[in-house]
């Protein structure tokens, strides 16, 4: 499979683009500055420079064509300001599916937040974070797409066990990115679990094991 992710260099992408072109996909991942290439090709992927706060839908439509499966995984940062949240936990999240649409790149999975609520409430930084991500959310499930949304929990730096607890609503908990990377590797090359809004939170269930029973709902 060629895949395609979006925040190439960040902390999920590079442990996803490992995991990917270890079994020996192809992987592409979307960068904004040169000086990140060197990572993606120590991960095993193609690093492309693309800003997306910039982008067109052509321009991005250009990178994903030819792809089997496209991957959000860009996010503006936990240092970020409320404009940032706008323009890539939303804005870029909005344009990178309208050009997997465009590019008729049917399987689309993206890295959303526990608790994004488009309706959420609040005007610190992080309520301005789940509003945008749950809005990006609610543009993607509108979309003729293959889509797939991921919520994970809170995110650490632990070393992944491989056990999760993967489903609809899981209750807020920890989860490390290792864990998130295998999830969303098993995500992209199951299309059975399109039209899904999956809460991740570590657990006692095989990665695996837990992404194809909630394929089987």
């Amino acid at each position: 499979m060629r895949i395609v992710i979006a925040g190439g260099h960040g902390q999920i992408a590079l442990r996803l683009e490992r995991l990917l072109a270890a079994r020996g996909d192809e992987v592409a991942g979307l960068i904004r500055k040169p000086e990140q290439a060197d990572d993606l090709r120590a991960a095993g992927a193609e690093p492309v420079l693309l800003d997306l706060e910039s982008a067109s839908v052509e321009d991005v439509a250009a990178c994903l064509e030819g792809a089997d499966a496209a991957v959000f995984a860009a996010g503006a940062g936990p240092g970020s300001g409320v404009a940032r949240k706008d323009t890539v936990d939303k804005g870029a999240a909005v344009l990178f599916a309208d050009a997997a649409v465009r590019a008729r790149v049917r399987r689309f999975v993206i890295v959303s937040s526990m608790g994004a609520d488009a309706r959420h409430e609040g005007d610190d930084v992080f309520d301005v974070y789940l509003r945008a991500k749950g809005e990006a959310d609610d543009h993607v499930r509108g979309l003729d797409l293959d889509w797939t949304i991921l919520r994970p929990g809170a995110l650490t730096n632990d070393a992944g066990t491989g056990l999760v607890r993967l489903e609809a609503h899981t209750g807020r908990g920890p989860v490390p990115r290792d864990d998130v990377a295998a999830v969303l590797a098993e995500l992209v090359d199951t299309s059975a679990t399109a039209g899904l809004t999956l809460e991740l939170v570590s657990g006692s269930t095989p990665v695996a094991v837990a992404v194809k029973s909630v394929a089987g709902n």
